[in-house]
């Protein structure tokens, strides 16, 4: 019979308990990583979006400090709309290009605010390249939202509409939109840089230089 070894017993067990406590602390940070258990991962449509957030945080701050950046890009939900013409629009006819995607109604208050600052942005940095595509969710009294135009001065922006306000409720079930105004900075592969809940003085310095380095 083999007599035990004691010694070869104690390093068994350190090696054991050693095992356990390495799996025990690579479970912590893969629970960590995102509430439920799963590893957070950018979705790989949206690669050069997560690049661009990075790129963009040092420059939240000021007029913009409540836009909060996307820390895991994904893909949007499809979002249609009705453009200026009444035809059939949606966010994927932007691809390509940086937009601003502002949904508002003719009843929002902070809506009315900052409709003039949404303008001047567009008058300043719309091209090929960059888009301010502000959509009305308004479903009764359809002629307000033209009217809310010429009252608020517009002369940059397109009227964009939707009466059903679907845009809102696509949104909604993703955890983008809770209220009005909302305004989501999307990159030009379609995916969420930012959401931006409330109103904010789009036109500022501050709000001018981060949209200016999205292009960068």
């Amino acid at each position: 019979m083999i007599e035990p070894n004691p010694s070869l017993h104690r390093v068994l067990r350190a090696g054991i308990f050693a095992a356990l406590a390495l799996a025990s602390l690579a479970l912590v940070l893969y629970v960590s990583k995102e509430p439920g258990g799963k590893e957070a991962v950018v979705d790989p449509a949206c690669l050069d979006t997560a690049k661009t957030a990075e790129r963009l945080r040092p420059l939240v701050h000021g007029e913009i400090a409540a836009l909060a950046l996307a820390k895991q890009p994904q893909s949007l939900p499809e979002v249609r709309f009705a453009g200026p013409d009444g035809a059939a629009a949606s966010l994927a006819d932007f691809k390509g290009r940086t937009v601003l995607l502002n949904l508002w109604a003719t009843w929002c208050i902070p809506c009315r605010l900052e409709m003039p600052a949404l303008d001047r942005v567009q008058g300043k940095l719309g091209s090929k390249d960059f888009a301010v595509v502000a959509v009305n969710v308004d479903t009764a009294r359809l002629d307000r939202p033209k009217a809310f135009f010429d009252e608020t001065g517009v002369k940059n922006l397109m009227l964009y509409t939707d009466d059903k306000a679907e845009i809102v409720q696509s949104l909604k079930q993703v955890g983008k939109v809770l209220g009005l105004p909302t305004t989501m900075l999307v990159g030009k592969d379609g995916c969420e840089l930012g959401t931006l809940a409330g109103s904010a003085q789009w036109d500022s310095q501050d709000a001018l230089a981060l949209l200016a380095a999205t292009q960068g």
